[in-house]
């Protein structure tokens, strides 16, 4: 990332980027087991998977904007609720979910703490 932007879009692209290639393992996990709910067709473990992982990829991208650190939120939230399709989601909801809040949490406290440190950081 570009040389200036708040320290919650640089962390908040690096979580949503590796939680996106978690998606879609998770995803190829869910075909290939076949751990999808009766009636719901196991492809279509493949096909969530995959969407949430572009979703996720173009959240990271907007994170520089406040709508993509709201749609960061939105994201760990459908997440969450994939658990209820699948009970290993609460995991992946837990891990990822919990460094999201704690990016997010931690990097507004730093920048109420001292504003140039989180807007401009040297070596970059």
């Amino acid at each position: 990332m570009k040389k200036g932007y708040p320290l919650a879009a640089r962390l908040g692209a690096v979580i949503l980027g590796f939680e996106s290639i978690v998606m879609l393992l998770g995803g190829l996990f869910i075909f290939g087991m076949k751990a999808t709910p009766a009636g719901i067709e196991p492809w279509w473990g493949i096909v969530a998977g995959g969407v949430m992982a572009v979703l996720m990829i173009v959240v990271a991208g907007m994170c520089r904007f406040q709508v993509g650190i709201i749609a960061g939120w939105i994201l760990q939230f459908v997440v969450l609720a994939g658990a209820f399709l699948n009970l290993a989601f609460v995991i992946v909801a837990a891990v990822f979910g919990g460094m999201w809040a704690y990016a997010m949490i931690t990097s507004a406290r730093i920048a109420r703490q001292a504003p140039s440190a989180a807007q401009n950081t040297e070596g970059d």
